[in-house]
């Protein structure tokens, strides 16, 4: 056989292997992957160790440096965001009733006023600051003798329909007033006559020169002619105007839900009217619920059926005071008196008045209702007076109470006050209201302190078996009256103290004085406001001087809402409960967050 020829035994014996040969090279294999692996894996564990220790705190350290800057662009981004007034929503505010009539020479309760006041516009309108501005009028004109207004009307101001607003509409307000078929709610307008220039132009000639007028312009709502001049006058108040009434204001009558018949419980539901000349309100809608009394509206508050409320007492605004909600007392042109009949048998001596205004502590009167009330010691508000001309205020001073009341007759036997055998015995009037009734417990501890004796009687304006006005206000049944009297935006106090207002009409005093007279008749004939001043600061003086009333303290407005909303700022000067009103136009219902320019 050749050399190079296959040789199979050679082949097959260079296959075979023997198991000591595998044994080896199995061993050989283990040492070499003991060997890598104590070299690669369990000598450089610790390392890996550290390695995976220098990656998380690099990822810690890149974390932080993420966050630090997502912060810094959150603040820079804070920087140029600011919280401001929602658009649009609706605003719920209760409000106490009636709601009978939606026309607003039928207005009497707080709810019909509230209403009149957003649905229809004045001539004139107080703006924040309290004074008298401009409204439906853009101009006005006074004629040198005082007796003359002449007004223009704003161009675009339009009815709710779409007409515009023009004289012919002020005609027809104030002679449907003064037509006795009306009976209206608004007096005063009596032998004044109005006439139309222009279309734009509305003129009134007054009998005498009047100062106050121009606030009663401020008084007067505008009707549309063109709705209600086929009306009788006395179908007025049953016409379909009182339900579905169209006026020129900010807001406009969408529906009024009866909610429950028996309590009087309604909601009057209102919608921005889009066209309003001093421009739209942020709010898209505002409802008015209307409640009988102060009790259920501050119920309705706290059970969140309304955003906000007005109506209520310090005392029951005092209840809501905490962080849900915002309560703000705003002093209005009206004050709280203890009036004195003048003509009962023991307050015709001033001696007696004088002691009572003496023994009365009119601060410790106001703190017993909060110490946000202001005082109030004269019969006038908002008069200016220097310093020179100011009265000085009563002080109190129980011993010489007690010395005008010896002086008097009225001496002190066993702890009351006798006069030829018959006790001082006074009785005090009141009408059903929590703060009256609260000031009532004080004031009647201070006078039995001085040993008069007094009974008291609370009378329910609400209650249809008492008539407050025919059974209590105009036949004077009572010594003592504790009552609000409403003064306004003028200081006029004519109506309140002038001796022909006595017996029948609202000087409930029956209060008389010829040097009052003259400078209230004086006072309200003159337009210089510093002359008028004067003559209030001698009117002033003289009803200290006889005290036919104390004044207990300053009425307040409280209103209160929840703190998710934006209601009358801070620096509105109030005339009356409605002026809260007047920067609705800016009231919103919520908050949102937005950029600002930097």
């Amino acid at each position: 056989m050749a050399d190079n020829e296959p040789n199979p035994e050679r082949e097959r014996r260079k296959l075979t292997v023997s198991s000591k040969d595998i044994s080896r090279r199995l061993k050989k294999a283990e040492g070499a992957t003991v060997k890598h692996a104590r070299r690669f894996v369990f000598r450089r564990l610790d390392n890996f160790r550290d390695v995976r220790r220098h990656i998380a705190l690099w990822i810690l350290a890149i974390g932080l440096i993420v966050g630090a800057t997502g912060l810094q662009f959150y603040w820079y981004q804070e920087g140029y965001r600011t919280t401001v007034t929602a658009e649009g929503g609706t605003y719920a505010e209760a409000v106490q009733g009636p709601l009978d009539s939606l026309n607003p020479l039928f207005a009497q309760s707080s709810a019909e006023e509230s209403a009149s006041e957003l649905i229809f516009s004045k001539l004139l309108r107080f703006d924040e600051t309290g004074r008298l501005n401009y409204d439906l009028a853009d101009s006005m004109k006074v004629s040198e003798d005082r007796k003359t207004y002449t007004l223009t009307i704003r161009a675009d101001a339009r009815w709710q329909d779409g007409l515009y607003v023009r004289a012919r509409d002020v005609v027809y307000t104030v002679n449907t007033i003064n037509n006795p078929a009306t009976h209206s709610t608004i007096t005063g307008w009596e032998g004044i006559k109005v006439k139309e220039v222009d279309p734009l132009t509305v003129s009134f000639e007054l009998p005498a020169p009047y100062a106050p007028f121009a606030s009663a312009l401020e008084q007067l709502p505008v009707l549309p002619e063109h709705v209600l001049r086929d009306v009788e006058p006395q179908a007025l108040t049953e016409n379909n105007f009182s339900v579905e009434p169209i006026g020129s204001g900010p807001f406009a009558v969408r529906a009024l839900q009866e909610v429950d018949a028996t309590n009087g419980r309604k909601v009057l539901h209102l919608v921005r009217n889009s066209d309003y000349y001093r421009g739209a309100a942020k709010l898209d809608r505002l409802q008015l619920h209307v409640y009988s009394d102060s009790d259920a509206i501050v119920r309705a508050l706290r059970a969140g059926e309304v955003n906000a409320v007005s109506d209520i007492s310090v005392v029951g605004a005092s209840l809501l005071e905490g962080s849900r909600y915002d309560v703000e007392y705003n002093a209005v042109n009206s004050g709280v008196y203890a009036i004195f009949n003048t003509a009962s048998p023991v307050l015709r001596d001033t001696k007696v008045r004088l002691a009572l205004q003496a023994a009365t502590d009119t601060k410790a009167l106001r703190d017993s209702l909060s110490t946000d009330i202001p005082a109030l010691y004269l019969p006038t508000i908002g008069v200016r007076l220097d310093a020179e001309d100011m009265p000085k205020e009563p002080a109190y001073d129980m011993k010489r109470a007690a010395s005008l009341l010896d002086e008097a007759g009225w001496k002190l036997v066993d702890g009351e006050r006798k006069k030829d055998g018959e006790s001082l015995r006074l009785s005090l009037v009141t009408t059903k209201n929590n703060d009256f009734e609260k000031v009532l417990v004080p004031l009647t501890a201070q006078w039995r302190e001085l040993g008069v004796t007094i009974t008291t009687n609370i009378v329910d304006p609400n209650d249809p078996t008492q008539n407050v006005a025919q059974d209590v206000l105009r036949p004077r049944q009572y010594d003592v009256l504790l009552y609000r009297l409403t003064v306004g935006g003028d200081p006029d106090v004519y109506a309140y103290w002038h001796s022909s207002q006595a017996s029948a009409g609202l000087n409930f005093a029956n209060y008389r004085s010829s040097i009052s007279d003259e400078a209230l008749v004086s006072a309200r004939s003159r337009s210089e406001m510093d002359l008028r001043n004067a003559k209030y600061a001698t009117f002033a003086t003289q009803w200290l001087k006889d005290a036919p009333a104390i004044g207990l303290y300053q009425s307040t407005t409280q209103y209160v809402h929840t703190q998710g909303v934006t209601a009358t700022a801070d620096d509105v000067y109030f005339v009356s409960p409605v002026s809260r009103y007047t920067d609705i136009l800016y009231w919103s219902s919520g908050e949102r967050r937005v950029f600002q320019t930097p």
